[in-house]
């Protein structure tokens, strides 16, 4: 079982409740300055600055002493912090409450300078101080739950029982010691407990229904992940949810469905059965929950997911335009840059990934993860400095990744550097010695020349997982040695297993001995007709969710002072605007955006931010740009519609290419005085 993470609850007073007592005590201008700054969250520098002056005036402030070395640990100061807790536990040996602070605080520091025997003596002082202190026994029970020595760690909780035996954290903490030790029913007892004296605490459930699970009360389970959900989405719950499988899985789905329509206007419940479904790869059944999802909340999270099962699916197109959309909600998110270039690499547009991973770069300047995969991408465009480069990068930023120094070797290959690439390929060595998935020492003993032990390290690594992944790392291999008929079969066997990613078979420069084979042509043609077969099998699959049929919707309009007007409803507020096939955007004035923010027809949260834009004078102006969660017009009816807010107050609503361009293709009938939009659906 992997340690759980799990933070104890501060049963004492409030830290900046204490604060006050000390602030009543020390009534200086430079500590009361620091105390509040500190209570609003401000600046580290100009509080240290202000507890600097307070040191100067007043040497034997120990409260002082104790908020500076606060400071200096939580901005991982070490070593600067060390000196004034050492200060602060001299002066405050009189207030038991703050000496234990600041034991506490030193406790925290020895730890994480390694000196676990430091720490223990911190907390034994702190206690002989205190003997009452909760949060010395839960902060000792916890070092003690770390180090797997659960006897201590109850110990400690015991106490906190006795101490306060109306709180959740003892029953948590023992609760969480039984776990670890598979003591479940033990560990549902103490849960219960725990659920008793707070019914409104989430994690009691969360961990109850691990517990429950463990014994085989499934159901039981189920319900408490339920419950931990519907009080705050609780994320151990989540996990939990993600790993029922068959056949208790049906169950979850039923119990999801029944929150679905007791809370219709929940969206979570939407989002927790698209993963669900997700996790069986029932994608269009996930993506179905997702889109009812995004019109409760529209969620740049539900559309990253649509996009990720479209994506699954080998629906690359709508992929990419739903991941598009989540960028345009959430631009600062760049894990969807990332998503995005991924997409593009299995359509076989490399260079838009590689143009994309240059943002994610861009944007994240210190993050190896984005060197690593460019230079991947490079590397499979025989772009070798480039990728020689990039793979330098994400060594210097993070030395512990084999992969790395296996792609850095193989680039000092191909420049002949030999020498170079050796001391690599023994780097991979010395990080990737677990066999099990994304192995690559096998390379690197094939690049130092060691074959049978490449060879041997291949195959042990597929006794201990025969995934798509790794006969697909084995037929790579082999390709390596030359050996093209072991390939062609590994090769086979990956595709048998589900491995569908052509456009990086098509470019992986280790196959390419493989392409003049006959065999390698039949096999790849071969599977990529599965594979259409396999599409328009989940395309039938209870309903493709990329079905679509051609629709003809007709929209009266009226003409008015040379405008043609169209009735419409924003957010279900009815409302006219100009439709201008020649306008970029939509726009509206700052008077009606005004009236619908007073009248709920807006909230704070459609305001995205602000679009520079042109007038028809060719002046730039700036305004504000407002996310309408639905536009209707005649049957048609679209989300999250960008519009700004011009500060015009006689500009028209106007309806932009923004829209325009979602709709489909559109003729104007000015006979029948009718806009005539056909599209598919």
């Amino acid at each position: 079982m992997k340690k759980i993470v799990f933070t104890l609850i501060l049963c004492c007073t409030a830290f900046i409740a204490n604060a006050q007592k000390a602030e009543q005590m020390q009534n200086s201008y430079n500590f009361k300055r620091a105390m509040e700054l500190i209570q609003n969250d401000g600046d580290p520098n100009e509080i240290l600055g202000y507890l600097r002056q307070e040191i100067e005036e007043h040497p034997k402030n120990g409260y002082a002493y104790y908020l500076i070395g606060m400071l200096y640990y939580d901005n991982d100061m070490l070593g600067d912090a060390l000196e004034p807790t050492n200060k602060a536990i001299s002066l405050l040996h009189k207030d038991k409450e703050w000496i234990t602070y600041a034991y506490r605080q030193k406790a925290k520091i020895d730890l994480a300078l390694n000196n676990e025997s430091a720490a223990l003596a911190d907390w034994e002082l702190s206690l002989k101080a205190n003997p009452k202190d909760v949060n010395t026994y839960s902060d000792r029970a916890e070092f003690y739950y770390q180090k797997n020595m659960y006897a201590q760690s109850d110990a400690d909780f015991d106490k906190i029982c006795s101490l306060e035996p109306a709180s959740t954290l003892g029953y948590m903490g023992k609760g969480r010691n039984a776990l670890e030790n598979q003591q479940y029913k033990e560990a549902t007892e103490l849960f219960t407990q725990a659920i008793r004296l707070d019914p409104s605490f989430s994690q009691s459930y969360a961990f109850r229904s691990e517990a429950l699970m463990n014994q085989g009360y499934m159901n039981e389970g189920i319900d408490d992940i339920i419950r931990a959900l519907s009080i705050d989405g609780n994320n151990m719950a989540y996990n939990n949810m993600l790993v029922i499988g068959e056949p208790e899985v049906n169950t979850l789905i039923a119990k999801l469905k029944v929150q679905q329509t007791k809370n219709p206007t929940v969206g979570a419940w939407s989002y927790y059965l698209g993963n669900v479904y997700e996790g069986q790869k029932s994608y269009n059944k996930a993506i179905k929950v997702y889109e009812e999802c995004n019109k409760l909340n529209p969620s740049d999270v539900a559309l990253s997911r649509i996009a990720d099962c479209y994506s699954e699916m080998g629906y690359y197109d709508l992929a990419i335009e739903n991941i598009s959309k989540a960028m345009e909600i959430d631009p600062n998110d760049d894990s969807y840059v990332g998503m995005k270039a991924e997409m593009l690499y299995d359509m076989g547009r490399t260079k838009e990934a590689i143009e994309a991973y240059d943002i994610f770069i861009r944007n994240n300047p210190e993050n190896w993860v984005g060197y690593n995969r460019r230079s991947f991408l490079k590397d499979n465009s025989n772009d070798v400095d480039g990728a020689l480069e990039d793979y330098s990068t994400a060594i210097v930023l993070q030395p512990n990744f084999a992969y790395n120094y296996l792609g850095r070797g193989d680039m000092y290959v191909r420049k002949g550097n030999y020498e170079a690439a050796k001391n690599d390929y023994r780097m991979v060595i010395a990080l990737d010695t677990i066999y099990g998935e994304s192995n690559c020492v096998q390379y690197a003993y094939l690049g130092l020349g060691d074959t049978e032990r490449a060879k041997a390290i291949q195959y042990a690594i597929l006794a201990n997982s025969a995934s798509a992944g790794n006969y697909y790392d084995a037929a790579c291999l082999f390709a390596r040695m030359g050996e093209k008929e072991t390939s062609l079969n590994f090769l086979r066997n990956s595709l048998e297993k589900g491995f569908r990613r052509f456009a990086h078979i098509h470019n992986d420069d280790d196959l390419d001995i493989l392409e003049d084979m006959d065999g390698y042509k039949s096999l790849m043609a071969e599977y990529k007709e599965i594979y259409n077969q396999e599409l328009a099998s989940k395309r039938s699959n209870e309903g493709d969710a990329t079905a679509k049929t051609e629709h003809v919707s007709e929209i009266p309009f009226s003409w008015d002072g040379g405008n043609s007007y169209v009735q419409c409803k924003i957010n279900e507020l009815p409302m006219r605007f100009v439709f201008d096939t020649g306008a970029s955007d939509v726009s509206m004035s700052m008077v009606e955006a005004t009236f619908m923010m007073k009248n709920g027809y807006l909230t704070r949260n459609d305001i995205v931010g602000s679009k520079h834009y042109s007038d028809a004078n060719g002046n730039v102006n700036e305004g504000t740009v407002i996310n309408l969660r639905k536009v209707q017009f005649g049957d048609l009816e679209l989300d999250n519609v960008r519009a700004s807010v011009v500060r015009n107050q006689k500009a028209p609503l106007l309806l932009g290419q923004s829209v325009l361009s979602r709709i489909g293709k559109i003729e104007i009938d000015n006979q029948k005085k009718v806009i005539v939009v056909r599209y598919l659906k």
